[in-house]
């Protein structure tokens, strides 16, 4: 139910010694090392309540949603990506990559129904078709297409889960980094070195309003929410 406070990731906005224990994300979607629970965020990124009280009871009234389903659990992990809403009072948010682990920023609702998604996994399923397992552990059967490809991504419909593009890391495309010392920097793809050898990875260069960067490419998604 609870985890003592310096174990948690420094990106949740909430001080370390003020109290001995705080809420651990719940099993699901997303790690507790990349997410933050929904009781922060209602209580201390939005304030929308002053206690965990009133957090759960704003959630047992099922006025938030995420990815478009009501979530009644307190812990619920937010991840990378994930769509945040308040239907009674119209408020969207996303989480996106920032420089400390990740941030939510309000959206516009035209963007709430969309979700960009990097794929994990590609499986080969009953009757020769093929699954696709997403960044939050969403799984969505592409029929005989074998075009997707582990390190490609795609904007999906949610709650449909209608896939309304699809990108693969070329040079030109945008990209955002999600991992490593450069989380948070987005650009363009400017080059793809692929690596050689087995102790080795593959990396990206990223053109971005800095200055070029490189980071390896399992750490960059590629795409846009439009």
């Amino acid at each position: 139910m609870h985890m003592k406070r310096y174990t948690m990731p420094g990106f949740w906005p909430i001080g370390r010694k003020v109290n001995k224990f705080v809420v651990t994300p719940r099993p699901g979607p997303h790690s507790k090392q990349s997410s933050i629970p929904l009781m922060i965020f209602l209580r201390d990124v939005l304030g929308y309540a002053d206690t965990s009280r009133e957090v759960k009871r704003i959630i047992a009234k099922g006025e938030v949603m995420v990815d478009k389903r009501v979530i009644r659990e307190a812990g619920h992990p937010l991840g990378l990506m994930d769509v945040i809403e308040f239907p009674l009072i119209k408020k969207h948010f996303r989480v996106m990559p920032h420089p400390k682990g990740l941030e939510i920023v309000e959206i516009d609702g035209s963007e709430s129904s969309k979700k960009l998604c990097s794929i994990k996994r590609k499986t080969v399923i009953k009757g020769g078709k093929y699954q696709i397992t997403l960044h939050d552990g969403r799984n969505i059967i592409v029929g005989k297409d074998n075009k997707y490809k582990p390190g490609d991504s795609v904007l999906i419909e949610i709650p449909t889960q209608k896939i309304l593009n699809h990108w693969q890391i070329k040079e030109g495309l945008p990209a955002t980094v999600v991992k490593g010392k450069n989380i948070g920097l987005a650009g363009k793809i400017k080059s793809v070195h692929q690596s050689k050898r087995l102790q080795e990875k593959s990396r990206v260069v990223l053109e971005t309003k800095g200055g070029d960067i490189e980071t390896l490419r399992d750490y960059i998604l590629v795409g846009e929410v439009k």
